[in-house]
Order: structure tokens, then sequence, then C-alpha cells
């Protein structure tokens, strides 16, 4: 252990904890603080019980005295996987000893001192390849885009834009100095490039953020050539503005704004509101707050949970991204996102878009490169706003569970269509907890700047590749899944949007219960699946509204609340 972990451990050890922990009864043993992880194992010499908790999990610690005139204390730690542990301590010394240690230790502000810069499992090698694709395979595969869109590297010192990666797709009319100058009319220089492109019938969706127009109406004839090179003459294409008109029109006064109709004349431009930053934030902690009041009748459930607005964001989401993809797909439109800076709501409606319309981005790989490239890549801040889950103490500074969304979303979309996805819920679990607090580096910065310049790539290990080893995968596979070349289009209507019980009750009984259900229905299904296997025949596509409808009723009765 380095000195500068050494210094924030006063009490290494203690014996004779108390641990208390949802669904299982209390255990005694020792608890050991580390560098980077609380460990409790239980006294016992057969089958006794040990918990590994990685400190950076910790989203806030509470003590208090007990026992005669404050002998001893106990502690109270809230998770960012909104887990709940309680320990009783002997000893009020080395209670607080053991909070100020895991107080410290939890909030490290250098990048290179969390775990994933020491995380060295057996299996797994530093010299193997780091993520899943980059912007030169995506270009390469998608054999259409060589007449009308180019690769560039105009950002190849992260000099154009600090939040994108090196490597983009433009259209080839536009040369690298116009980019340029599209760039520096951009907030934060990220000016419009492709990220996905429709097969059926050649449009696209980009994504940018918002034109720096300004009170005097500023313009940039670079940008608006930038623009009109991505669709034909003939064509027109949307503008989708994860903003209100009003907080368009309010932002133009602080420097930003949006697309004249005047200067962009194939664009049309259309507002959806999204909430996102503080909001967002806000309604999540409402939403796990009234999860977690054992106390209340199911009225005042309810009437917590439609106040936390939570559903409604979900709803906003879904729904934007549909009408993304029904410009791309029914209408034949090109499409550009954008709302304020392009790192939260942009990439959360362009993702779910792909989702929608892209049968690729639904496989087990394709949804991870489909997170890597909208998410990773592409700039979302990680390390701001999954600094804080819902149960820290600490004053809201650029937090925003707007990935969280994406994967509630996404478990929508599963929901709805249970054999679309061949995830299944366990990995956006899985994903949901390490974006917030992980072995591997994947979601450590913000940027591939970032990572370039604290050589994350060169010294952790890249969670999607784990996730994909074979004997990983099985895991979080989903045993219902049947291809299809076909968009998924969501209802988004009240009723049929529900609260995700497997994250924000993961730890009842209620959902400890539904994965038992879960588990009993997996495994009919496989098993009807052999059955109905004609012999001889190694594969055979299952009718929706044949074999899985019982399966279906079931699992809409496990998520009623």
């Amino acid at each position: 252990m380095t000195m500068e972990f050494s210094e924030h451990i006063k009490t290494a050890n203690v014996d004779d904890v108390v641990l208390k922990l949802p669904l299982r009864a209390a255990l005694k043993g020792t608890l050991c603080v580390t560098a980077h992880h609380l460990v409790f194992s239980e006294r016992k010499e057969e089958g006794s019980y040990q918990l590994l908790l990685l400190l950076r999990s910790v989203d806030a610690i509470e003590k208090r005295m007990t026992g005669l005139s404050g002998s001893s204390g106990t502690i109270v730690i809230k998770c960012k996987d909104l887990r709940i542990l309680q320990f009783d301590i002997p000893g009020m010394e080395e209670c607080l000893n053991i909070a100020s240690s895991i107080e410290a230790l939890s909030s490290l502000e250098s990048v290179t001192e969390l775990y994933p810069f020491f995380h060295r499992p057996r299996e797994l090698s530093l010299s193997e390849p780091w993520g899943l694709s980059s912007p030169q395979q995506q270009y390469a595969q998608t054999e259409r885009l060589w007449d009308r869109w180019r690769l560039s590297k105009v950002n190849r010192n992260f000099s154009v834009c600090m939040s994108y990666p090196r490597t983009v797709i433009v259209p080839c009319a536009i040369d690298d100095i116009t980019l340029a100058k599209a760039a520096s009319f951009r907030q934060g220089g990220r000016f419009p490039v492709l990220c996905y492109y429709h097969r059926s019938n050649g449009m696209v969706i980009m994504r940018s953020s918002q034109p720096m127009t300004g009170a005097n109406r500023k313009r940039c004839r670079e940008d608006e050539l930038l623009l009109q090179a991505a669709i034909d003459e003939s064509e027109m294409g949307y503008i989708i503005d994860t903003r209100s008109a009003q907080q368009a029109q309010q932002a133009r006064m602080a420097g930003g704004g949006f697309e004249s109709k005047a200067f962009y004349h194939p664009w049309r431009r259309l507002h959806r509101h999204l909430e996102r930053g503080k909001v967002l934030q806000e309604s999540l902690i409402k939403l796990v707050e009234a999860c977690g009041d054992p106390s209340q009748n199911m009225d005042r459930w309810l009437s917590k949970l439609e106040n936390s607005k939570w559903l409604s964001h979900v709803h906003s989401a879904l729904s934007t991204a549909g009408l993304v993809a029904e410009c791309v797909e029914r209408d034949g439109h090109s499409v550009l996102v954008h709302g304020f800076e392009g790192t939260d709501t942009t990439l959360l409606v362009t993702s779910l878009a792909q989702l929608i319309l892209d049968p690729a981005s639904r496989t087990f790989r394709g949804f991870l490169q489909l997170l890597e490239r909208e998410w990773v890549q592409a700039g979302h801040p990680f390390r701001q706003r999954c600094a804080h889950s819902a149960h820290s103490h600490a004053r809201l500074r650029q937090e925003c569970p707007a990935f969280l969304l994406l994967l509630d979303a996404t478990w929508q979309l599963g929901r709805q269509f249970p054999v679309a996805l061949e995830f299944s819920e366990v990995l956006l679990l899985r994903l949901a907890q390490d974006a917030y607090a992980s072995d591997y580096g994947t979601f450590l910065c913000s940027s591939e700047q970032e990572r370039c310049a604290l050589q994350v790539k060169e010294n952790t290990h890249c969670l999607f590749q784990f996730l994909l080893r074979r004997e990983e995968r099985e895991k979080y596979v989903n045993p219902l899944y049947e291809a299809t070349d076909l968009a998924i289009w969501p209802s988004v209507h009240p009723q049929s949007l529900q609260l995700w019980t497997g994250l924000f009750l993961r730890w009842t009984e209620y959902a400890q219960t539904m994965d038992e259900a879960r588990e009993e229905i997996w495994t009919i299904v496989k098993e009807r699946k052999e059955t109905d296997r004609p012999k001889g025949c190694a594969h055979t596509t299952l009718s929706r509204h044949d074999s899985f409808t019982n399966v279906e009723n079931l699992m809409d009765e496990l998520t009623v609340l």
C-alpha cells in the first residue's frame, strides 16, 4: 500500500463487527479497510459470508453513537447502486476512524489513484485490445457511406474539439479548414458529425452542440455549408432540438442559440424539451427516496413516485427518440440532434433512436459498441455526471443521471419487446453499477482526450471487452432473443411505461421474488424452444404471439406495482 493511501487509514481492521444488510440475517465478523475496498469476513469455519465493497461505490456515510455512554458506534453506508449497509462497531474511536477512512478513500480526486489502475485479474492482460470499435471501423463497415462521407482527422490533436475523438465522419464536400471554422461556431467545438447511417434508405443521424449565434444572431457560413452538404439539394432535413423553444431563445442571451430558417434553408427545426442536469438529478433523488421508504401506504407511495417525475423523463426520452426514428425510417429525412452542450440529452436521443431502428445495436456486442460510440467516445462526462448517485449529502455540482435514464429507457424497450434484445436486464444493471464505480477503466473519464492524457487504455482493462468473454457473456444474454431486421416502435402511453423495479427496488424482497420468477420463466422458455424445434433443424423462429404469449403475460404481472 502506497503512502498516499495508508495515511488515510487510521484503523485497518476491527473484530466483532455486526453487519446488517438487505435480505439477510445479521452477521458478526471482522471489518477491514484497504486502499480501495471495505472487506467484511464472517466468523465461521464453513460457508462463511464475505463482503467485498469497492469504496468508490460509497455515495454517503452516516455515523452515530450507540451503547452505554457512546461506547460503540454504527456506520450506515449508502451505496451508488442504491444498496444500504449497516455496520455496528464496538468502540467509538474505531467507529470514527473507520468512517473517516471510508470518507477519504471513497472520494479520491486523482483518476490514476482509483482502483481500475490497480485491478489486475489473472485472466486479463493489458496488452489485449481496449474497446470494441472506432470511427475508422464504423466507416469501413459501411461501404455505402463512401460516396458522400469521409473520415476526417481534423481533431487528431484534440485541438478543434476537446470532447470529440481524434477521427470523425463528415461529408466529403467539406474540407478540414471548413470543419475547424464550423467548430468555432458550436459550443465546445462540437460541430455536426455522423453517428448513424440508415442502410435501407441512406438517411443519416448527426449530432452536435448548439450554434453560438448569440443575441446579435451571428451566422457562420462554414457551419451552414456543412449541414447543406449532409443532405441532397432536393432533400429536407430535421433538426431535433432537445430544448423548448423558449429555452433556445433564452440561450441566445448567454451566447448560444439555434439554427435560423433564413440561413439553414433545407432544415426544419423541431423542439422537444428534455430535462437535464440538476432537474434530472433531483428527480432521481426523489424516486430513490420514495422506493426506500417502507412505512407508507400504496396511495402515498404512488403519489411520491408520480411527484418524482422520473417516468415522465423516460417518456420524453423515448418519444423524442421515436420522433427521430420516424423522420429517418418512415418519412425518409436525415436528422441533426442537439441541445445545449450535446453531451447529455443529445446522446440519449441518438442512442435510443438507433436501438429503435438498427437491429445490430440490439445484439449483445452491438449494444456495447453503441454505448462506446455514443457515450464513451462521444464525450459524455462520466466523471462529473456520475460523481454521486441518489444518496449523497454533497451539494449538487454537475451530477446528472442521463446514462441511467438511457438504461431505464432500454429496459422499457426490452419489457415491451421481450424477444428483440439479445442482452438481458442483468447487463443493464451491471452497466448502471459500473458507470458509478467500477473495476474497469471504461467509464473513468469524460473524453478521449482525458483518457489519452492519463493513459487509461494503457493502464486499465476495458469493461466491454471483459463482458464479451464467453464465460461472462452467458450471464447477460437474453434466452428469448430472436433476431429481426425490423424497427421496434415503443409505446409511450403512461400505462406502457413502468418503474424499473429491477434497479429501484433491487434490494427488496419484491425484487428477489421477481428474480426467482424470471429465472423460472427463462428455464421454461429454453425448454419450450428445444421441444418446439423440429428434428434435424438447427434453428426455428418462434412466433411472438404464439410461444411467448404466456411468458409475456407473466412478465407483465411481475412488473406491475
